[in-house]
């Protein structure tokens, strides 16, 4: 173990606040270890950190905001009119396909991750 210390001659510093030092600690009692040099060189090395940069989820998002846009607007038009019409059904209709087909998209894309 001493000649393993003394391969390590670069010292690595960081900060986290208390919030993320009791998350790690969570982590390593779920492992089991109370090394925490040992666990975060692990980390480091051999953990990965994931970034989804989905463009299809940047497109859900922006349907979901222009359907709830649309429902408002179909509410409030109900409510002062008391009619509703089968174009604004329609309408709906096609709104939740397209919500529908981008969830699709994203489901694919995240299941194609390794």
């Amino acid at each position: 173990m001493e000649k393993a210390n003394r391969q390590r001659e670069i010292q690595l510093k960081f900060r986290v606040s208390p919030e993320e030092r009791a998350m790690i600690e969570q982590k390593m009692d779920l492992l089991g270890t109370t090394n925490m040099a040992a666990y975060l060189r692990k980390m480091a090395i051999d953990g990965y950190a994931v970034n989804l940069d989905l463009p299809e989820l940047r497109e859900l998002v922006s349907l979901l905001r222009r359907s709830g846009n649309n429902l408002n607007q179909l509410t409030k038009r109900v409510h002062e009119t008391s009619r509703f019409y089968d174009a604004d059904l329609e309408d709906l209709r096609q709104s939740f396909d397209r919500l529908w087909e981008a969830a699709q998209k994203i489901l694919s894309a995240l299941s194609a991750l390794q």
